[in-house]
């Protein structure tokens, strides 16, 4: 048979070089992401005037106030008590408001809801608002509105929680079985009654996990709601720096310290505790029948755990001073603030700021993370060349996150002065803590198979990291950075509030001169902005995860 297929042509016929592998549309989303960095990060330097010259001079102030701070001078001991007390039950008392409101607002806000698709709607955005704006803004609110006293602290951490328990709720709601609801419908029974048996008691060790984690959080935001007359050992700290003795303040920063790593310790244990059946146990003790609904230890152990939880509750709500006279009193205060935020005046003053906050964020993100980055690689188990080190940076890195950021800014702006130097140092610190603890506990969760066959070859402790570890590590990193950013915008709203730079200043000078109008636009300012970089992250993270 004579081959009839055509020559090749000359061109076809030389070399074609080294293939290129096509670029990825993950790379490029990567890329891009790392490019948007880096403008912002100059961007943000060129803003706030930061250069090495101004950093080491702001470094060396303060160094100096610190000086001044030492020995810390604490309060007495039944001061403390009294003052670790409010704080706490401004915490309980706010995360157990939220929890009643959470529930039902999540199960309306669900996909799988029957009712009408306004109200699911209504249900979202209420989730959006209230995460979007700050603890620390809805407490400026709430005290125009309440008067100054743990009950408006109470108030805003319930607000606030509200957007987080429900969200998370709401997802768990979506991924539980549908068949048991199918059934109950089937049987006729109403939304109400399907949710309450069918559907509750799914999600209910999820909604426990959901609530002490939120706890946690709660009590690091109540340490410091009283700089803005909301209760707790803020009011003692505002009124130390204030009164410029900064002995008893670093005496109170240590001992929001000392709570806040106390706390988590614990809220760890009773989150492992409550979320501690191994995967794939059985459900039911053996040797006991699915229908067999007596009393057993776990049984009684839970309900009394329920007893006590509802108890501690009403105890942290009664002890905030709900005043029914001083509640009525409040809603004059409500209608006024309400009928003066419309129409929101948005000004270029409120933009520039808004603009400030973004920067500023933004760039104390991208720095945090790349800082973060080498202290992960420092502590991490796997990729440390000193454990030694390591352990003693990671024990630094718990000290340096127990400190709310508004404690930064405050110290910054008591040493640099007024403006957003102040508040971009305090966002730097915290989101370098923040980006380590979440990159060490990515890079501990690799897969160590390829760094491990790289080493058996010959291949350096670089070379192993480069061509077995950062591969695997890149979504995580991307993915947190961007989590550390979302965060670090938040906290850059109420940062301004202790006069380091942002629209939190401007927010709290509203309310005090009662111009609401302006206060309405910063709200929705906030949430907008907060919104957008939120589905930003998280269409990042569905291209690169």
């Amino acid at each position: 048979m004579v081959d009839t297929a055509p020559a090749p042509s000359a061109t076809a016929a030389q070399d074609p070089g080294p293939l290129r592998p096509p670029v990825s549309g993950r790379a490029l989303v990567a890329a891009g992401l790392l490019g948007a960095a880096v403008a912002v990060t100059w961007l943000a330097f060129w803003w706030i005037g930061l250069s090495p010259a101004t950093l080491a001079a702001g470094l060396d102030d303060t160094a100096r106030l610190l000086a001044r701070m030492w020995p810390p001078t604490f309060p007495a001991a039944g001061d403390v008590a009294s003052m670790i007390a409010e704080t706490l039950l401004i915490a309980v008392a706010g995360t157990g408001l939220a929890t009643v409101a959470s529930v039902p607002l999540a199960f309306t806000a669900a996909r799988t809801h029957r009712g009408s698709a306004w109200t699911r709607q209504a249900a979202r955005a209420i989730i959006v608002l209230t995460r979007a704006v700050p603890t620390l803004a809805f407490a400026i609110l709430f005290v125009r509105i309440f008067g100054l006293g743990p009950a408006a602290g109470a108030l805003a951490v319930a607000v606030h929680s509200v957007g987080m328990i429900a969200k998370l709720l709401a997802d768990a709601i979506e991924e539980t079985d549908p068949a048991p609801a199918e059934a109950a419908r089937a049987c006729g029974a109403r939304e109400a009654q399907v949710a309450a048996a069918t559907v509750l008691p799914r999600v209910l060790p999820a909604l426990t996990a959901i609530v002490l984690y939120r706890l946690d959080i709660n009590i690091r935001a109540s340490a410091v709601l009283g700089i803005v007359g909301a209760g707790g050992i803020g009011v003692a700290l505002q009124t130390a720096l204030g009164s410029l003795n900064y002995h008893r303040a670093a005496g109170i920063i240590c001992v929001i310290v000392a709570l806040v790593l106390l706390l988590e310790l614990l809220s760890v244990a009773l989150r492992r505790r409550s979320t501690g059946r191994t995967p794939g146990a059985a459900a039911l003790p053996a040797g006991r029948a699915p229908y067999d609904v007596g009393w057993d230890r776990g049984r009684v152990l839970r309900v009394l755990g329920a007893t006590a939880a509802l108890v501690i509750f009403l105890v942290a709500l009664w002890s905030v001073r709900p005043d029914p006279g001083r509640l009525s009193s409040a809603w004059p205060n409500l209608s006024a603030l309400l009928t003066g935020m419309w129409p929101p005046a948005f000004t270029l003053d409120l933009l520039m700021a808004v603009l400030e906050s973004l920067l500023m964020a933004l760039g104390a993100a991208a720095a945090g993370a790349a800082c973060g980055l080498v202290a992960a690689l420092l502590t991490a188990a796997n990729t440390t060349p000193w454990p030694a080190l390591g352990a003693a940076l990671r024990v630094l890195l718990v000290v340096v996150r127990g400190v709310p950021d508004l404690v930064y800014a405050l110290l910054f702006v008591a040493a640099l002065g007024l403006g957003p130097f102040a508040g971009f140092l305090a966002l730097w610190i915290s989101s370098t803590a923040l980006a380590a603890k979440f990159f060490t506990d990515s890079l501990e969760q690799l897969d160590p198979l390829p760094r491990e066959a790289l080493t058996s070859v010959g291949a350096s402790r670089w070379q192993a990291f480069t061509a077995g570890t950062w591969p695997q590590f890149v979504p995580a990193f991307t993915g947190n950075g961007l989590f550390v950013a979302d965060l670090a915008l938040r906290e850059s709203v109420v940062l301004g509030i202790a006069g380091a730079g942002g629209v939190g200043y401007l927010m709290q000078e509203s309310i005090a001169t009662l111009r609401y109008d302006t206060t309405a636009a910063i709200v929705i300012a906030i949430a907008a902005v907060v919104y957008a970089i939120e589905t930003l992250a998280r269409t990042a993270r569905r291209h690169l995860l």
